[in-house]
Parts: structure tokens; C-alpha cells; sequence
């Protein structure tokens, strides 16, 4: 039997691992699917099953309308391979994701709202936002595009891992990414290997943990191959790593982060005074323990409400599950952080 906190904090540790292994347990293998069709409805549903409930105009020769897609979804992200066999026209708009492609021939287009149009080429894959409601008006009859559909919250939890910090805003992505050379040509190809593993009988993404590994790596992937807000930040040199006794509580709020903890109960899991762990966190982190608490909660409720039906639960029990007392309070903090309120996140599609 371990006594005291650094019995607590032992504990908490084989939890953790007990949690990561029962994680891998839960997780699945690579799905893939392939279509082909001359049927602009059926190319419709099959993207549509995939990515998103667009508009599907052709605008070239309709006698050569031949769609071929193969997808394969790795959990945040689906990855892939679109051709029409002729020239097309289309629209569409969601929020919550980012859309990463690049043609392997061929050309297209892509508006923003109401922006400026951006040209795609086998040089420069396009990073753009859904939520902006998307316009394509040229897409060339040659064009065979690698297609990337990212979740935004893993990527942006991604974002803070690799980073070690919480980040209050979404970063903000320049609309072309190098896939010519560097970063971007292996991400690219990384992104093309998942595709290829579908002809591969018995192949290593029908594995869980090798789907969730190469899952994580095209998130971290995306982060270093493409310019946004926080790319000096990730090139900055690695801090200095963290107290042991900031990690004890970091892994202690990650495994049960809807224990009811205050300052006192944190520092004794740290195994130091309050006034060194308040510092300790202030140094490292970014913020107060209680704030990372509060944070990691937000971060609970927001995940749990987005893959939530409507209708199956409320705010309120989702809120308490994970901790909040408070209900206005709460509601509040949720939408300081992500820019709407939480019943807005549960009724989204």
C-alpha cells in the first residue's frame, strides 16, 4: 500500500499507463473506401459521406463525368483522392475544420468567402477553412488532387503538446504550403503512403496503434510543414523541461480532471509548498494550477459535446461530469475559449 503523496503520485502514474493502454484498446483501425461513377448524385453522396454536403456542378464535357474516390479516415483526419475526368464547378462550407490539397495534375481554385482566388498546382497545396464557405470554379478536366480533411480541435490540442503550453487562439494559416521540396513533399507523401496501404493485404494500418501513431504524426506534420501563427514558436529551441513536480500534477488533472481539487490538495500531489507549485506553473505552463485545471476541464466538455447527438444529454450534465459547479461561471470560461457558447457546440452537426 503507498502512503502520502508520493504514494498519490505513483498511483496516478500506473492510472495513467492503465489509461493508455486501454486507449489503444478502444482505438481502431484505418477505414477505407473507394468509388467510381458517372452519376454526379452519386459522386455527391460518396463525397458528401466523407467530407462535406456540397454543391456538384459540371462544367466541362458531362459525357466524360467519370468520379473516382478513394478515402481512407485515420480519426482527425480523412485523407483523399478525387478525379472527375472532366471540368467542374462546386461549393461548400463547414465549420470546425481545416482542408489541405494539392493536385497531382492538373489545376483548381479556391475562394474563401469573399476573398481573393488562390491557384492550386503540383508545386503548392492549398490550406484553407471550410467555415468560410468555399467556392472551386476551376477545376481543370486533367485534375487529380490529394484531398485533406483535419479535424481543427486535435490539431490545435496538437498544437499545445508540441508547444507545451495552452494556446488561446486558433492559428491562422497562410494559403500555401511548399509540397515542392522540405516538409511539405514528405507530408505530402506521408499523406499518400495511407491511400497506398489499402492495397496491402493485412497491411500495418489495419493495426490501431500504427493508424493513431500516423495520425498524431500528419498532425504534428501539418503543423511544421505549413506557415501559420505559431511557426516561430515551434522553431524556437525546446524549453527547459518541466519540474517533476508540475508533471505530477499535470498527470494527476489529465486522469481525473473532475476530482474536486484546490490549491492545498494540488500542492500535495506536487510534493511541494503552494508558493513553489504557483510559481513552478507560472514559469512552465503559463498559468495558475487551478487555471489548468479549469483548462483541461474546457477541453473535456468542449470534446464531449462535439461528438455528442443532440437531444442525448444536456450542457448542464456534460458540465458536471467533468467538474463545473458553477453553471454561469462555467458557460462564461467556455466561451472565452471557443468563441461560442457550449449549447451552440452541442447543437452543431
Amino acid at each position: 500500500m503507498s502512503d502520502g503523496p508520493r504514494g498519490h503520485a505513483e498511483q496516478s502514474a500506473g492510472q495513467e499507463r492503465g489509461r493508455i493502454v486501454m486507449a489503444v484498446e478502444r482505438a481502431h483501425p484505418a477505414e477505407f473506401s473507394s468509388y467510381t461513377t458517372r452519376s454526379v448524385e452519386e459522386a455527391h453522396d460518396a463525397i458528401a459521406a466523407h467530407y462535406y454536403d456540397l454543391r456538384l456542378e459540371v462544367a466541362g464535357a458531362a459525357a466524360d463525368f467519370a468520379t473516382a474516390l478513394s478515402v481512407v479516415d485515420l480519426g482527425s483526419l480523412t485523407v483523399g483522392d478525387i478525379f472527375f475526368g472532366t471540368e467542374m464547378r462546386m461549393s461548400f462550407g463547414e465549420p470546425g475544420v481545416l482542408h489541405v490539397a494539392v493536385p497531382f495534375q492538373g489545376s483548381f481554385s479556391v475562394q474563401q468567402g469573399g476573398g481573393s482566388v488562390e491557384f492550386a498546382t503540383t508545386r503548392s497545396a492549398l490550406v484553407f477553412d471550410p467555415g468560410r464557405d468555399i467556392r472551386i470554379d476551376t477545376w481543370s478536366a486533367d485534375c487529380q488532387a490529394l484531398t485533406v480533411k483535419v479535424d481543427k480541435a486535435s490539431l490545435l490540442w496538437q498544437l499545445e503538446v508540441l508547444l507545451g503550453r495552452t494556446v488561446r487562439r486558433f492559428p491562422l494559416f497562410e494559403p500555401y504550403m511548399d509540397v515542392s521540396r522540405g516538409p511539405g513533399l514528405s507530408w505530402v507523401r506521408l499523406a499518400l503512403w495511407t491511400l497506398l496501404d489499402k492495397d496491402v493485404p493485412h497491411g500495418l494500418l489495419g493495426h490501431p496503434m500504427i493508424r493513431g501513431r500516423l495520425e498524431q504524426t500528419l498532425l504534428e506534420g501539418m503543423l511544421l510543414a505549413t506557415d501559420h501563427t505559431y511557426r516561430d514558436a515551434l522553431a524556437a529551441p525546446v524549453p527547459a523541461m518541466r519540474p517533476t513536480s508540475v508533471k505530477r500534477v499535470m498527470d494527476a488533472v489529465q486522469e481525473l480532471p473532475a476530482e474536486p481539487y484546490d490549491a492545498g490538495r494540488l500542492a500535495a500531489i506536487a510534493q511541494v509548498s503552494l508558493r513553489t507549485l504557483q510559481e513552478a506553473f507560472r514559469r512552465h505552463v503559463g498559468m495558475s494550477p487551478m487555471a489548468y485545471v479549469n483548462e483541461v476541464r474546457l477541453q473535456r466538455v468542449h470534446g464531449q459535446l462535439r461528438v455528442t447527438a443532440p437531444g442525448t444529454t444536456t450542457v448542464a450534465a456534460v458540465a458536471h461530469q467533468w467538474g463545473f459547479v458553477h453553471l454561469g461561471r462555467f458557460a462564461r470560461r467556455y466561451r472565452e475559449r471557443f468563441g461560442e457558447s457550449p449549447s451552440q457546440t452541442l447543437r452543431a452537426p
